[in-house]
């Protein structure tokens, strides 16, 4: 059994945002059921990788990874008769999810005072840039419109360049963590009281959260790769182009490098703060020495002599490194189109409850199972509204 198991999710949410935090709510048991149409398809089945053709919209790889355990529905949500299907899976839900622009949810007949009144007790998650209260919250836009508002572009990078966006959209990946936590807390607080809710998550709040402690200092600017405390502290270049992360923390742990490396240590490094003072010097001496020097070999010289060191690794050497294979951080997954994928499963694990990752669905494959069993629907009645492009 798995931890939300009897959990029962309405899930509106599309792209990233949204999908990533009932992937987690799916995978830990609970019952996600995806809606989306053909006719106003999520963007994140356009998003590449794709199997095959973009044109698959069941192929896409970043679908497949954000939607994983849940199932799918299709309703036209411009037809009343689609948002009257979408208020019954509203009352047959404990939590609805949703991420679209401002007021969409209420000019269908689907926001928080409607809901309230079909199921008193129902929590709504709403996720957007920056939030559905104050002066911001009728602003569009995407995960990269957060990393700039929140900080991160101007934090990011090296101290002699313009500001740095990340390399995806960061606020699609923290902000359904704070969305989940969100629900589960809702979830709780409803089997205390009996009382729904309405959570109002941004993006941009959480980047705010995880990066709090730099604002400390208003002045601080960018840093690179460099550390105030720790030298060395960076990304070095390895024999076959290969790169090596290194943090030293501690004057034994400088002495340690210089043994593996064979270097002879200078008297302005024997202190941290000399070490700072002179980085320029220092970074060019250990590059120097580690660009000979075979990687797996240097970590493992390097790790014996309690230096913290890692290697510094790409999204295939990830999805291939033995050590999360072995914690069964990606497991394979057989989907319909993808084939046999290797999906990633929640970051924690459960000694009693274990969670599980099943396949992404593809467009409408659980019309029938949801609507006409859920839902009651004869199978007159749902080849009916079929026929009429209302369940499309």
């Amino acid at each position: 059994m798995r931890a939300l198991e009897g959990v029962k999710i309405a899930d509106f949410s599309w792209v990233g945002a949204g999908p990533r935090a009932t992937k987690d709510l799916a995978d830990n048991g609970a019952l996600v059921i995806k809606i989306e149409s053909a006719r106003r398809l999520d963007l994140g089945r356009r998003s590449p990788p794709f199997a095959d053709s973009p044109k698959d919209y069941d192929g896409s790889a970043f679908f497949a990874q954000s939607n994983t355990s849940k199932k799918s529905v299709t309703l036209n949500l411009s037809d009343p008769r689609g948002v009257d299907l979408a208020r019954q899976l509203v009352g047959w839900a404990d939590v609805v999810v949703e991420n679209f622009g401002p007021n969409y949810m209420e000019r269908i007949g689907l926001g928080f005072e409607t809901l309230r009144k079909i199921k008193p007790d129902i929590i709504l998650a709403s996720v957007s840039v920056a939030g559905r209260t104050g002066p911001m919250a009728g602003f569009r836009g995407y995960g990269n419109s957060a990393a700039a508002h929140s900080g991160h572009a101007a934090l990011s990078g090296w101290p002699d360049r313009p500001p740095h966006m990340p390399p995806l959209a960061y606020g699609d990946v923290v902000a359904p963590m704070f969305a989940t936590v969100a629900v589960l807390a809702a979830l709780e607080y409803r089997s205390r009281t009996g009382r729904g809710q309405h959570l109002d998550i941004s993006q941009i709040e959480p980047m705010v959260h995880v990066i709090a402690d730099l604002f400390a200092d208003p002045d601080a600017g960018k840093s690179g790769n460099a550390d105030p405390v720790m030298a060395p502290h960076g990304v070095y270049r390895c024999k076959g182009d290969k790169w090596i992360a290194i943090a030293a923390e501690t004057n034994a742990q400088w002495r340690s490098i210089c043994t593996v490396l064979g270097l002879t240590p200078d008297t302005c490094f024997e202190t941290a703060k000399g070490r700072i003072r002179h980085l320029q010097q220092l970074d060019q001496q250990v590059a120097q020495a580690i660009a000979a020097r075979s990687r797996d070999d240097l970590i493992i010289e390097l790790s014996q002599a309690d230096v913290p060191v890692a290697a510094v690794q790409n999204g295939r050497d990830v999805f291939e490194d033995p050590e999360l294979r072995a914690a069964g951080h990606v497991v394979p997954v057989q989907h319909p189109v993808l084939g046999t994928s290797m999906m990633p499963t929640p970051p924690m694990i459960f000694s009693q409850t274990p969670s599980a990752v099943s396949a992404a669905p593809c467009l409408g494959a659980h019309n029938d199972e949801v609507l006409s069993g859920i839902l009651g629907l004869s199978a007159e009645r749902l080849e009916e509204l079929k026929t009429l492009g209302v369940v499309a």
